[in-house]
């Protein structure tokens, strides 16, 4: 059982990492690059080597979680950060800055959603969903806490103070990640009883090599191994467009004609929506299962990128669109925890998943070039054709693994069940 208590200090965790370390580029990006006197490609590869730090420690520290549990990882993880930013504090050379950022790239895997799922998923099991919604409330709340707060010392201090203030704030969750409980080795071991209202209600539990097939509840054999690569589809798909929107958002509402603070006014409604989305589903989200959440999610993204291509633009269907894309992705954030415990149960739930994210977190790191790129040769309409076609990648694959998970769907042969 996962306690109040346990919830609140990861989420509380999860503002102060998301603030301080991921969303710390769009703070403090340009400054750094001014302060220095560094072109802004350089600064924010920092950011982009991170990302691929992520995905190359990502298997190791779902692992890592599976045997310790997610308190020591998450631990090393909080000082990880306070170095990081202390590094970019004091670094006035090209190659720390690097340093920094790549101290940071495993401060994120090690604290972020991901960490914090497996670590609940090892903490209560099949029943971690509730939680996992829960603690993205807090983490939506990061950007518009932690950008205010930076830009305020910043301006007052100096970027070296707002930096150093960073690590400090990073610091703070040293108790809130001691609040996780302790777990002995190897504790995943243990029997793994998957929910009730799972469709993997009666799944054996193991990894995807050792046990391939998991049984429904009538019984019907599903291909895990295809339903972890679905699943792997659907994430680097979100994670490739969540990162180059991240960069290019607001360029591109101005590109295709709004004004700049009309721009920046309408992209903040990305956030609103995300927010909002997430306490619709930790309010009402037992009625739906993961599955299903997943492909109303995903129809609706293709779907928002479209909208914003009305008019000349239409103001508000460029506030439609932003609105939209963040509601779908606060659903999304949600059952990408979710997802992997009706697949594969909770034991092995951090590595397996860890393996799974690799590509999305590789794909990401390269995104917010590939789509500038994009932008300068073919314009701001190409990256929202660009996205809705993946988007619409991710919600093909999101049907066929629903159909895969839900009972009376796609059944595997005879031939493929001896």
């Amino acid at each position: 059982m996962i306690r109040p208590r346990t919830v609140i200090a990861l989420g509380l965790a999860q503002l102060i990492s998301w603030g301080t370390a991921y969303y710390l580029i769009g703070n403090f990006g340009a400054i750094i690059a001014a302060r220095h006197g560094w072109d802004s490609a350089i600064v924010y590869a920092g950011f982009s080597s991170a990302l691929l730090v992520m995905g190359i420690c990502s298997s190791t520290c779902g692992r890592l979680i599976d045997h310790w549990g997610g308190r020591p990882v998450m631990l090393a993880g909080s000082v990880l950060n306070a170095l990081g930013c202390l590094t970019l504090a004091f670094a006035d050379q090209i190659f720390w800055h690097f340093v920094g950022w790549i101290i940071l790239g495993i401060a994120m895997r090690a604290t972020l959603y991901d960490a914090a799922f497996a670590t609940l998923a090892r903490i209560g099991g099949p029943n971690a969903g509730r939680a996992m919604g829960q603690i993205t409330l807090f983490g939506g709340l990061a950007s518009t806490v932690f950008w205010p707060v930076g830009h305020l010392i910043e301006s007052q201090f100096g970027i070296t103070t707002a930096l150093a203030s960073y690590a400090g704030f990073a610091l703070l969750t040293v108790p809130l990640h001691l609040m996780l409980p302790p777990a002995s080795p190897n504790s995943d071991d243990e029997t793994d009883t998957p929910a009730p209202s799972s469709p993997t209600a009666h799944a054996p539990p193991g990894n995807i090599a050792a046990n391939p097939k998991a049984q429904t509840r009538e019984g019907t054999p599903v291909n895990k191994q295809l339903c972890g690569i679905l699943y792997a589809v659907i994430v680097t798909v979100l994670n490739v467009v969540n990162a180059a929107m991240s960069a290019h958002m607001i360029a591109v509402l101005i590109g295709l004609g709004l004004g700049t603070v009309i721009a920046i006014e309408t992209a903040s409604l990305r956030g609103i929506g995300q927010s909002i989305a997430r306490a619709a589903e930790v309010l009402f989200g037992k009625r739906l299962a993961p599955t299903r959440l997943t492909v109303l999610a995903t129809a609706i993204l293709p779907v928002s990128f479209l909208l914003v291509l009305i008019g000349d633009p239409h103001v508000m269907a460029a506030m439609a669109f932003t609105f939209l894309y963040g509601a779908a992705n606060g659903v999304l954030t949600i059952t990408r925890g979710t997802l992997p415990l009706m697949i594969f149960g909770r034991r092995g739930y951090g590595q397996q998943v860890g393996r799974l994210l690799i590509p999305g977190f590789f794909l990401s790191a390269i995104a917010p070039s590939l789509y500038d790129q994009l932008i300068a040769r073919f314009g701001p309409q190409s990256a929202i054709w660009a996205s809705a076609g993946l988007l619409l990648i991710g919600f093909i694959s999101a049907i066929v693994l629903y159909r895969i998970l839900t009972p009376g769907h796609t059944r595997i042969p005879m031939a493929e069940q001896s």
